[in-house]
């Protein structure tokens, strides 16, 4: 199993940024895939970014060239750095880890951009 516990939403105006953070349980060469979701009200939950254990990142298109995926390894943690936020970017947001069939999802934190 792997719990995650995601920090870092808030209150941001158009443009501005943030840095979202999810600690896991376990260490995360040990996850297959660590990933963002976000899913804004009416929406269906989507993959914001996600990165697997080598090292490899996958963007959506919306987001790619403003967000970043990264991993601190040595604190278990992934980020998640959203520069050039815009409003269409308000969405709870998800922290994800894939583990060989099995899904784990964090509690979501919420990021609201708006003026």
């Amino acid at each position: 199993q792997v719990q995650l516990v995601e920090s870092g939403g808030g209150l941001v105006q158009p443009g501005g940024s943030l840095r979202l953070s999810c600690a896991a349980s376990r260490s995360i060469f040990s996850i297959n895939v660590m990933g963002w979701y976000r899913q804004a009200p009416g929406r269906q939950r989507e993959l914001v970014a996600d990165i697997t254990n080598a090292g490899t990142t996958e963007y959506a298109d919306s987001v790619k060239g403003r967000f970043t995926i990264s991993v601190d390894h040595t604190k278990n943690t992934v980020y998640l750095q959203m520069n050039s936020l815009k409003a269409e970017d308000t969405a709870v947001y998800f922290c994800n880890a894939f583990v060989t069939g099995f899904r784990y999802w964090g509690q979501g934190t919420q990021v609201t951009v708006s003026s």
